[in-house]
């Protein structure tokens, strides 16, 4: 699919700013897998998301390369979180995609009675709820959940259970990102299937906005925080993919985190956006800017890999301290899940 986007791309929008200030601090990081984590090429631990009391979830790849959930508490205890009835074949299994301040997750998994993929929810308490027929990304504090159905629907789940669906776009409506207020933001597809960026009011009314030219640039907007502001990453003429921050009002201020293509992943209540970006023929780099575009640059040691799209792959970023959570390839291309918690030592602490 990104190939026929790229190919639809004809214009061009805004100038380069990879000219602003660049810093470096001081960094640890705390490398981990999860128990029962496979360790060839293509195994390993995939962090997905963070919430403020350094609780992180994700899935990992076993030797088989069936896929199991997992839940990392701060202390570093690791539990995992299968779906009962969930398949274990190669390459399905349970997805955590999201957790929220209160450790409620949502995510997807692979149905082995029905063939099917089912979203669900786990409770704080570790009670599971299946979703049929949906896919969620995204978890709110009050527990609101978003986004795709079965049919590229858009929804909106509310705790009581109660499900809204939406469509924004004639092809496909994607949701990335619920906030507290229940405003939700993502893609849809128009008819040249060039993705267009949405946010959806908690009162269910609808704005679509390009960055770039309408209809002719890619817009992936990633994650919306408390106050509106949208962060994602857009693709311009040459297919080269770039940040940006769109304000409340519409204001767009576009970024590049490195000389080629930067991937914007999460954004915390600050303002602060994390993702990842690529310079001349090395590994990912992972990044942080910060509100006033100030941007950090950081890699965990150990990253590498011997495919493109390797390297430092940062997923989540923490509102409360600025840590920053996700997953990285060693030398032959297997995961392992990071922490970064910048201004202290520069060790790296394994566990």
């Amino acid at each position: 699919m990104r190939s026929i986007w790229i190919a639809a791309l004809i214009a061009y929008f805004g100038l380069p700013v990879w000219a602003q200030k660049q810093v470096q601090t001081n960094e640890e990081f705390v490398t981990f897998d999860a128990p029962g984590a496979g360790t060839a090429s293509g195994q390993g631990t995939v962090v997905r998301s963070l919430n403020p009391t350094g609780t992180a979830t994700g899935e990992y790849y076993d030797s088989n390369v069936a896929v199991h959930g997992f839940i990392r508490n701060a202390d570093g205890t690791i539990t995992t979180l299968d779906v009962p009835g969930a398949s274990n074949t190669n390459g399905q299994g349970t997805f955590p995609r999201t957790i929220n301040p209160s450790g409620e997750i949502a995510g997807f998994y692979y149905d082995a009675s029905h063939l099917t993929i089912d979203g669900f929810i786990r409770d704080t308490y570790g009670t599971i709820v299946t979703l049929p027929g949906t896919l969620p990304i995204s978890i709110n504090p009050r527990g609101d959940t978003t986004g795709t159905d079965s049919g590229q629907h858009g929804f909106v789940r509310d705790r009581d259970g109660n499900i809204t669906r939406f469509d924004v776009g004639p092809i496909g409506t994607f949701p990335q990102s619920i906030n507290p207020s229940g405003e939700i933001t993502g893609y849809f597809a128009d008819f040249s299937f060039i993705p267009r960026g949405f946010v959806r009011g908690s009162d269910g009314e609808i704005t679509t906005f390009d960055v770039g030219p309408a209809n002719t640039t890619g817009t992936f907007p990633m994650s919306i925080g408390p106050q509106g502001v949208i962060a994602g990453f857009y693709l311009d003429s040459s297919g080269k993919t770039r940040g940006f921050v769109r304000e409340k009002n519409g204001e767009i201020t576009t970024f590049d985190a490195g000389p080629l293509d930067t991937t914007v992943t999460s954004m915390n209540s600050a303002g602060e956006v994390t993702g990842y970006y690529f310079a001349s023929n090395g590994p990912a780099q992972g990044f942080v800017r910060r509100d006033n575009g100030e941007i950090t640059s950081f890699r965990v040691p150990q990253a590498g890999g011997p495919f493109f799209g390797d390297g430092t792959l940062p997923r989540s970023i923490n509102p409360g301290g600025h840590d920053v959570a996700g997953f990285y390839t060693d030398a032959i291309g297997s995961y392992h899940g990071f922490l970064r918690m910048p201004q202290q030592s520069k060790d790296t602490k394994t566990n």
